[in-house]
């Protein structure tokens, strides 16, 4: 392992001689942990407590997650190419600022129109400025380890939908859902802004560094991955002309569109079922949980088989799960559900920063997952919005439920179709 140019690792930064693209993961990972407030599983415990004290029904508090999503994948394009020229610090920090003070609004709000404003621009900030950044910076630094870096982002983003339930439902019985997003704030200004102004980086080769840490004379080698994955890196405009882009595509817009709703409202599925009604945060924690625990080994997973394949198992894992959170009328089957879906979810997550990275390379990596996310997101957006207009309209979850199910056979078959493009070598000059 090449030792790094010690003048130009951050200052802070306390282990010099170690390759500093973990020193992005390490970031990376607190960012990820610490940005959740603006997702499913979190909100989803303050989705019945906010309903019962301002009398919001479940289709009203699913529209400011809509708006978060449909914003967000608006904004994805943009921060995407920036993502490419300058890299993913600015992105996270500002994002991070953005969310802090959407949290103090939250603690203090009056009108359902101003919960859809504030975390509709919360969550556009979490997903175009921390996830997006976060992903494409540790694309950026590792090749041959993707995955196994991916997946300590994926166990930072779980591990944070797991825990903070947890903290967050006793400030919510024992003092107000208003005194925890006080306190959310100033969890996510301390855990996203300040590491992420410090230590996120662009690319190894600002150091004067290698992919994965390689030293020079490894990158030099011929058919060295990273050497390799960075000349054959795929334009956005390239990409697109692939049929495997569009089947990665739909499959990721669809497995998000059950995803986030399932996050959303699963455990308000449970509670209105009468299926363990004081442990909503024991739910979200695990499902969150083992999506965490099971990173690792999705990461190594994905790193040693094609990511396709291990994308696909991920899929048979959701697809019981939803079979499971249809049929939950009792304890066990709940926890059933939890640990199921945990196991689905923690393989996507890795999946989501991978299998672009894989297909098309790193080079114009933001930009083809900024453009990729602005198609994908809207259908992340409906499916938690549809959840909650089915629920008000026939009085139980089931109906989206089972539609949900039927997406995954969606996302399967497109999964299996999408078979590596070949990148085409430029013709000579003539």
């Amino acid at each position: 392992m090449s030792t790094p140019p010690l003048e130009r690792i951050p200052a802070l930064w306390p282990f010099k001689r170690a390759f500093y693209g973990w020193g992005v993961v390490a970031t990376s990972v607190l960012v990820s942990f610490a940005q959740v407030p603006m997702y499913g599983p979190v909100l989803s415990v303050f989705v019945k407590p906010i309903g019962d004290d301002m009398g919001w029904s479940r289709g009203q508090i699913s529209i400011a997650f809509t708006l978060g999503s449909l914003f967000g994948s608006l904004i994805s394009v943009v921060v995407g190419r920036q993502l490419d020229r300058a890299g993913a610090r600015t992105a996270v920090v500002v994002a991070g600022m953005v969310v802090t003070g959407v949290l103090v609004g939250m603690a203090l709000m009056q009108q359902v129109w101003q919960f859809w404003i504030l975390f509709g621009v919360g969550r556009t900030a979490a997903l175009a400025g921390i996830n997006l950044g976060t992903s494409v910076a540790v694309a950026n630094w590792f090749v041959r380890k993707r995955a196994r870096a991916a997946s300590f982002l994926g166990i930072g983003l779980r591990t944070g939908q797991a825990v903070f339930p947890l903290f967050i439902a006793p400030i919510v019985v024992y003092y107000s859902w208003r005194h925890a997003y006080a306190f959310l704030a100033i969890v996510v200004f301390i855990l996203v802004v300040i590491p992420g102004w410090l230590f996120i980086r662009r690319r190894p080769e600002d150091f004067g560094l290698h992919p994965d840490g390689d030293s020079a004379e490894a990158a030099a080698a011929p058919g060295n991955a990273a050497a390799r994955d960075l000349a054959a890196s795929w334009t956005l405009p390239e990409a697109r002309r692939t049929v495997a882009f569009w089947l990665l595509t739909i499959a990721s817009m669809t497995v998000v569109f059950a995803q986030t709703a399932v996050n959303l409202h699963a455990v308000a599925s449970l509670q209105d079922r009468g299926v363990g009604g004081g442990f909503a945060g024991i739910f979200v924690f695990l499902f969150a949980g083992t999506a965490a625990l099971s990173a690792l080994g999705w990461g190594a997973v994905m790193d040693r088989w094609h990511v396709r394949w291990g994308t696909i198992a991920a899929t048979l894992f959701s697809s019981v799960s939803m079979v499971l959170l249809i049929m939950a009328d009792n304890l066990p089957m709940a926890v059933g559900f939890a640990l199921l879906f945990g196991l689905g979810t923690g393989g996507w997550t890795i999946a989501q920063t991978v299998l672009f990275a894989n297909y098309f390379g790193r080079r114009y990596l933001g930009s083809i997952r900024g453009y990729t996310q602005m198609i994908s997101a809207p259908m992340g957006a409906f499916g938690p919005l549809m959840a909650g207009w089915l629920k008000d309209a026939t009085g139980s979850y089931t109906m989206a439920l089972s539609i949900f199910l039927v997406t995954q056979c969606i996302v399967a078959i497109s999964l299996l179709a999408a078979r590596q493009p070949t990148k085409r070598p430029a013709p000579p000059a003539a």
